[in-house]
């Protein structure tokens, strides 16, 4: 069995997120809070601890200061007199005075850490998917091939990976023989020509090799990332295998989302409040921890209404299908499949739909809020109408394609 004492872990943090703008405004992507509770870094950082994987860097880029600080209140677990820690290591310009120019340099800039350590093997994550995934049983895959580096691969629908996803090419073995990225006609399994094999951003190296294809890469004129140009350069010089992803979430479909633009963010969302959840976050066998803070329990409130000496209808606290994270009080109205943040204040006879209230928000009576999503600190006017005319939204709001509107932090309406 792998030592993993002897795998050392990077997670790229370092993304832009334009695509998920507003919602990476003032934070970086891995800090865009998920779930009500949690923030997106921590499916993958959990998914470390549950495989056993103590020896962890990040690597942050852009406005790295919310991750930093979640970083430090919710994940400074470790014991490093056993050797383990969670590192957070911003472009320091050891190599050059460029910041990270693509995921094979942000590695490649930290080559000095890599050395330190000097790990038999190395994983490498993207803080930004939601999946679930034992890390540990991957590595000894690598092993047991004999492997010089792995992909991790889900299996999709040919209609879902074209022009999508990058696809991985397989002999009979599990060789990648082939590599493209968001193809037109994806190149099918050989044991089922009705699937493809996507590229889930995970992949382990023995770390002579990718000492090796780091330095190769960086003197070439490329995008310097493992997706575009590492793994299809090393397929005909490595042994480069691809390993089909097995799914802790228990499921009979495999669960793996990339939240990198607006609409798969909010669809994750809304994954999370079905009965049956597509991905559960009460698996006790697969737990998801993060940093929580100190509020009181959340709290449904019902009141018969009082004025001016009549009786007016009764006002209920409702919520159906939803998640409702600490310290929200709903005084009155309905939420329904929706996800809120902690200390979200939800007033009388107002209607929230299909929608992700962010930390702080506050909803006046009356309003009506559907397909939207509300990030932190905003305070929404009584008889406020969000989501009903997109038209009107645009004006004001982000209105995506597919008609999710989102209102930026702290954003006065």
């Amino acid at each position: 069995m792998v030592n993993l004492k002897k795998v050392l872990t990077y997670i790229l943090a370092g993304g832009a997120g334009r695509r998920l703008y507003p919602l990476t405004r003032d934070r970086a992507k891995p800090a865009v809070p998920f779930g009500g509770i949690y923030r997106i870094i921590d499916i993958v950082l959990s998914n470390c601890i549950n495989s056993n994987l103590r020896r962890i860097y990040i690597l942050p880029q852009y406005k790295y200061e919310s991750l930093e600080r979640h970083l430090r209140l919710g994940w400074n677990i470790f014991s490093p007199e056993l050797g383990e820690f969670i590192i957070s290591i911003p472009p320091q310009m050891r190599i050059d005075e460029n910041w990270y120019q693509g995921t094979a340099n942000a590695i490649f800039q930290n080559l000095y850490t890599l050395n330190e350590e000097n790990p038999d093997y190395v994983l490498i994550l993207s803080g930004d998917h939601i999946y679930k995934m034992n890390y540990a049983e991957m590595i000894q895959y690598h092993i047991d091939q004999k492997a010089d580096i792995t992909v991790a691969a889900i299996e999709v629908e040919p209609s879902q990976a074209a022009l999508q996803l990058g696809i991985i090419e397989i002999d009979k073995n599990n060789k990648i023989i082939g590599f493209e990225e968001k193809p037109r006609n994806p190149k099918r399994l050989p044991h089922d020509p009705n699937l493809c094999f996507a590229s889930m951003g995970i992949y382990v190296f023995t770390t002579d090799v990718l000492r090796q294809v780091l330095k190769e890469d960086a003197w070439r004129d490329s995008e310097h990332d493992f997706g575009k140009n590492i793994i299809p350069m090393s397929i005909t010089s490595y042994h480069v295998v691809a390993y089909n992803f097995k799914d802790e979430n228990k499921k009979h479909a495999k669960y793996w989302r990339d939240v990198g633009t607006i609409d798969a963010y909010w669809e994750a969302n809304m994954d999370l409040v079905s009965v049956n959840p597509l991905f559960n976050l009460y698996d006790r066998d697969w737990p998801i921890r993060t940093h929580h803070i100190q509020a009181p329990p959340a709290k449904t409130v019902f009141a018969e209404e009082f004025g001016d000496g009549e009786r007016h209808e009764p006002r209920f606290g409702v919520a159906v299908d939803s998640l409702i994270s600490e310290g929200c009080i709903l005084s009155g109205g309905r939420v329904q499949n929706s996800v809120l943040s902690p200390n979200v204040y939800i007033h009388s006879y107002s209607y929230i739909y299909k929608s992700v209230l962010m930390e702080g928000v506050e909803v006046g009576r009356y309003s009506r809020i559907r397909n939207a999503i509300i990030d932190k600190g905003v305070i929404i006017p009584p008889n406020t109408v969000i989501g009903y005319n997109l038209e009107e939204d645009a004006k004001k709001y982000t209105v995506t394609s597919s008609g999710i509107v989102v209102v930026p932090k702290k954003m006065e309406i």
